[in-house]
């Protein structure tokens, strides 16, 4: 495949899942209207983004750990996981959201405007870094190794930055779940 064909597949695929979580947040699409309907397992979702946040967390320290070794298998290796499960957050989100849940954060105070701080700089990024996180991917598979360490200067900390943030707006916002 072509750099460019594989460009136009990261824009498409970063496009497709910014517009899915957009519509998802603006309540256009709900596949639960009645709420009573709604499975249990659902309501585990939060906490499992939440695990699986952290566990991507953990990977990308470990990773940058064992490249700074020079161990590219291990590292490798342990990038893919976090992408896996990056991906399987990714699908979990859509389904948790496509139920139409809301939960308003009752924090009151800097508290308040901490969380908000978190949660919007969160938002932010977790848009602008699957791109960079694809690109980065494509150009590590293929061993571009001068392109890739370039682009994971920026999509190494967003990443990393993204999936600790997830965990503490998890922890923050938890308490005021009413399912």
């Amino acid at each position: 495949m072509s750099d460019k064909f594989i460009a136009k597949l990261i824009a498409g695929v970063s496009i497709f899942v910014f517009t899915v979580v957009v519509i998802l947040q603006s309540k256009i699409f709900n596949i639960f209207p009645d709420k009573t309907a709604i499975p249990p397992w659902v309501f585990f979702l939060p906490a499992f983004n939440a695990i699986v946040n952290g566990v991507c967390s953990v990977l990308l320290l470990i990773s940058l750990y064992f490249i700074k070794r020079k161990d590219i298998a291990t590292h490798k290796k342990l990038n893919i996981a976090a992408f896996i499960l990056s991906s399987l957050f990714l699908v979990s989100y859509i389904i948790f959201h496509a139920t139409g849940i809301k939960t308003t954060y009752g924090g009151e105070g800097i508290i308040r405007t901490i969380y908000y701080i978190i949660l919007i700089s969160h938002i932010i990024l977790a848009a602008v870094v699957l791109p960079l996180v694809l690109f980065s991917f494509q150009k590590g598979l293929q061993m571009e190794v001068e392109k890739h360490k370039k682009l994971v200067r920026w999509s190494y900390p967003i990443w990393l930055y993204v999936t600790i943030t997830g965990v503490i707006v998890y922890v923050m916002i938890s308490p005021y779940y009413t399912f």
